[in-house]
Formats: C-alpha cells, structure tokens, sequence
C-alpha cells in the first residue's frame, strides 16, 4: 500500500529511513539542512505546512523531542513543534517515534490521533542491540590498538546488548565472564561459553580484566569499584543514562572510560535506518490486519 510518510527530523539513521521508504511511498523530509544528500525520490521541505500532501503517518526521531515541546533537529537549525504536526496528518493518520514521552503522547492523543513508538518494539530492541554491539566492539580496538584475541573482559548486565556481545566477541576467541543478578541470567551465560558472577561478588576479581563492557543503566562502577580496575583496563558505557559508570572518579583515577549512547546511529545509519523501517512496516501490517477482522 502506497502511503505518504512525513520524516521530521532526527540524525543520519532517518536519512536512511526517508530512502527506504521512498521506494514504495511517497516521502517528505524536514529537518534535514545539514544532512548528508538522500534519494531523489525524497522531498525535502523547510518547514511541515511548505509541503504539498497531508501525512498518512509520521516518523518522529529517537528520541521524538528532548523538551516535549519540538521536535529532535540535529541536522537543521529550525526548531519543528510538535503542535504544528497535528495539522499535517490526515484522518485516521498514524505517529511514529522513539522513546516518546506522556508529554508527547499526550498532543496527538489529545486530537484523536494514533502513536506508536518503535523503540518498544522487540525486533527494533534486538536489532539495535547488534548494531550497539558491534560499534562497541569496534570502538574496544581503535582505544586498544591491538586485538581482542585472547583478552580477559567482563560484560556487566546480561540483557539483549549482552548477549549479541557475547556472540561478537566469542568469534574473537575472547576469555568472557558476564557479571548479573538474576541466577537465571548466569546459568545462560554458562550455556554462552562464558564465566559468570553475581554482580555484588565482583568486586575481588575486576583487577582482573583487560576490557569492560557495561550494559546496566545505574552505577555499578562508583568509586569503590573504579579503584580496583587495574589501570590500563578499558571501560567501555553502553547504557542509557544515567549510565553506569561515575566519570568524574574515574577520570581522577585514571581510569579509561568512554560513555558510547546511541551507537547505531553512529556507527551504522543505514542499517539502523533499515531497522526503524521494517518495525513501522510490521506495525502497520499488524494494524491492518487487526482492522480486517471481523
């Protein structure tokens, strides 16, 4: 089904999501002054009402506004508002967005109009969860200079971002453990090929490790913890805030930690883009057919 998408904003993955939808849509794109260039297929416009269509849905960034009230524009020093969007959309027309707030919900909603937000999607979950792992992975050997093969790292946390790590790293021959709470968690580990500790025990082994990789949004590595890491270990971040790593001791004592959030968009923009595409596509496939029923 041929449908007309309005991209408002968001970083180098919703480039690639405009190309890809524009294949078989038509596509509008705002908030794009400094972007890289898309398909000729997409129709690049200053601000929404410039536009000659109205919306059959949306796609709003991840995350969809930092203030509740305008739209994410990195790429575009034009703020969009929210409120603006809901003039744009057609009857029966859709939302798409990241991490999107009651704050932000709640415009649309309040005028009858469908939200849904992608990022809570499991398959966008997972997928982003390779393209988080495989950036951390690569930024691990550019700080290290060397390669992975045979180091000692620990994996805090054993979520989905854990478990493609375990994956990617096992291929470099890699001597794992995976620090969790849950039993259960360490019991897959074990099944992974790695060790793996309670997270309240590890403190008489970090001195141990070469490379840490954390998944744990709440800080595990607080000044106690960052004293014990043997110096040249290398701390890698990939939680959401407020992360779990207390920088500034860190910093104090030496210790190298970088904080790598939103990663896919970085690292792999197109791929990403591909991701959000085909999780609007299984939302509105869904919807339709729930629709049909009788």
């Amino acid at each position: 089904m041929n449908r007309t998408f309005f991209i408002v904003g968001g970083d180098l993955r919703f480039a690639a999501l405009a190309d890809v939808l524009a294949e078989n849509n038509r596509v509008f794109a705002v908030g794009f002054d400094r972007t890289a260039a898309m398909s000729d297929k997409v129709q690049t416009c200053d601000n929404v009402l410039s536009a000659e269509e109205r919306a059959d849905c949306i796609v709003l960034p991840l995350p969809a506004s930092a203030d509740g009230v305008t739209v994410s524009t990195p790429f575009s020093g034009r703020n969009v508002s929210l409120e603006s969007l809901t003039h744009i959309i057609k009857e029966n027309g859709v939302v798409f967005g990241g991490m999107i707030s009651p704050k932000v919900r709640e415009i649309f909603e309040n005028r009858g109009i469908t939200v849904f937000d992608y990022a809570q999607r499991e398959e966008f979950a997972v997928m982003n969860a390779v393209a988080t792992a495989e950036g951390a992975v690569q930024a691990a050997m550019e700080e290290l200079a060397s390669t992975l093969s045979g180091r000692k790292i620990l994996i805090l946390g054993a979520g989905r971002i854990s478990k493609v790590l375990i994956d990617v790293l096992s291929g470099f021959h890699t001597d794992i453990t995976v620090a969790a709470r849950k039993c259960s968690d360490l019991a897959w580990a074990k099944v992974y090929g790695c060790h793996g500790v309670r997270i309240s025990g590890i403190d008489d082994i970090l001195s141990g490790f070469e490379v840490i990789f954390n998944t744990v949004p709440a800080v595990i590595l607080d000044e106690n913890r960052l004293k014990r890491i043997d110096k040249n270990c290398l701390v890698i971040d990939l939680a959401s805030k407020p992360g779990g790593v207390d920088f500034e001791t860190a910093g104090m004592l030496g210790v190298r930690a970088l904080w790598l959030l939103s990663l896919p968009g970085k690292v792999a923009p197109v791929t990403s883009g591909k991701v959000i595409a085909d999780t609007i596509g299984n939302i509105l496939s869904e919807r339709s057919e729930s629709n049909d029923r009788p």
